[in-house]
């Protein structure tokens, strides 16, 4: 009885010099990223800052208006409320005098409110 025997290189079946996979780096959390970048901070500045426009008002407005209106984006022009509905920005509008004066009272840095209607 024959038997052949072959020798098989290993090597050749697995590779040593494999190419590695390239190694992807870890996400930035948003808090970091918004620090990083100079544009993304300056919008967590003025996030921020219409937040507390929304905290100065919100004793100005009636409880159930409340959940209807929401900060919008402020500039150097002015702070932007939004409404939910025409009617909701008509009762805005009529409280527009209120509203500026606790944004003047609290310092927010405004002075004009300016009342659009949130269309989804």
């Amino acid at each position: 009885m024959l038997v052949w025997v072959t020798s098989i290189c290993i090597d050749k079946l697995l590779p040593m010099n494999r190419p590695t996979a390239p190694a992807v780096p870890d996400a930035l959390a948003l808090t970091e990223a918004l620090q990083r970048s100079a544009p993304l901070a300056d919008l967590r500045r003025r996030m921020t800052q219409s937040a507390a426009c929304l905290a100065a008002v919100r004793t100005c407005l009636p409880a159930g208006l409340l959940p209807h209106v929401q900060g919008g984006p402020i500039d150097a022009e002015g702070w932007t409320l939004l409404a939910a509905n025409a009617a909701v920005a008509a009762k805005l509008k009529q409280l527009r005098p209120r509203l500026e004066a606790a944004l003047d009272q609290q310092a927010c840095g405004t002075r004009t409110v300016r009342i659009k209607v949130l269309h989804r």
